[in-house]
């Protein structure tokens, strides 16, 4: 091989490499949901048994086994409140909002290196509820770190791009609203305060963020204790200027991690670590989290429970 290198250490994981990233797809289901409008930050689902569809059981690994709100769901990362958002939404709309969001096609960008994503063919009712939590649909870092951007930018998506200009950036397309926008930025920024995403904490930074974890495929279905963890965050949450993305291929829980390989334990530190030296070279200046403009923009108020009629 070129220089000595094995092809794999050659292959960039980046853009060409394509993965099912979990719990991340968590942030289009719920920002898809309350543009939509299937749903309010008041509302919720019943998360209190399994979902049973055709050979699939779909369970929760944080399960709470009682009736979650719209932001326990997310905070919790509760995988069958999830697919009842997207069931509700439908698979057609949930396919056309990856669509607008760029994700069923290859990443546009100044590399010859670009994967392009696995997609279901059909897309069956099956595949909606499992793409909500991220199972069933691959696609690159590089396009998972885009999406979310959009997510808590105001609502927009730009073209990708590794080239610095100061030249005036293209308008973007808006795929959901500044208000959804504005609720996502307060969804998780819960998530990294009370939720799976502690370890990601900087003081005086703001983060927000979303764990994934996900069963690697294999032949004839997942391997077993095989995992692709993830963290991906934005900060500062209350006017976001940069999106960090972690994805640790087949991790290992240790004592520090106590036992745990799961994206909260293993990625979020990295999350956590790559903030707190790069912000200050970065420019972005420390605040106080408690601060009453901060709180304002980023508090979110719920009560246990939020009851919503779902579509089963």
């Amino acid at each position: 091989t070129a220089g000595g290198a094995p092809g794999d250490r050659r292959f960039d994981r980046a853009s060409l490499g394509v993965y099912e990233l979990g719990s991340t797809f968590k942030i289009f289901t719920a920002a898809m949901a309350l543009d939509y409008g299937v749903v309010k930050l008041s509302g919720g689902y019943d998360a209190t048994k399994p979902i049973r569809v055709a050979r699939f059981t779909i369970r929760d690994y944080h399960a709470k086994k009682r009736w979650l709100s719209v932001p326990e769901i997310f905070m919790y990362s509760s995988n069958i409140g999830a697919a009842k958002m997207a069931r509700d939404v439908g698979g057609e709309a949930q396919r056309e909002f990856f669509d607008r969001l760029g994700m069923l096609r290859a990443a546009t960008i100044e590399l010859p290196e670009v994967g392009a994503p696995i997609i279901p063919s059909p897309w069956r009712p099956v595949n909606t509820m499992t793409i909500a939590y991220g199972h069933g649909m691959a696609v690159s870092p590089l396009q998972l770190a885009s999406g979310v951007a959009a997510m808590v930018n105001g609502g927009v998506v730009h073209r990708t791009t590794l080239i610095r200009s100061d030249a005036p950036r293209a308008p973007g397309k808006r795929v959901i609203s500044k208000r959804t926008s504005d609720e996502m930025r307060r969804l998780m920024r819960l998530v990294v305060e009370k939720g799976t995403g502690k370890n990601a904490a900087v003081p005086g930074y703001v983060v927000g963020g979303k764990t994934g974890t996900a069963d690697k495929p294999g032949r004839g279905g997942y391997r077993e204790r095989a995992l692709i963890s993830s963290f991906v965050a934005a900060f500062p949450m209350q006017a976001p200027r940069y999106v960090v993305l972690a994805v640790l291929d087949e991790p290992r829980g240790n004592k520090s991690t106590s036992g745990f390989a799961t994206g909260g334990w293993v990625a979020a530190p990295i999350v956590r670590r790559i903030i707190a030296r790069a912000a200050p070279l970065l420019g972005v200046l420390p605040v106080d989290e408690d601060a009453p403009a901060i709180r304002d923009a980023l508090d979110i108020r719920f009560k246990k429970e939020g009851r919503q009629l779902a579509s089963f």
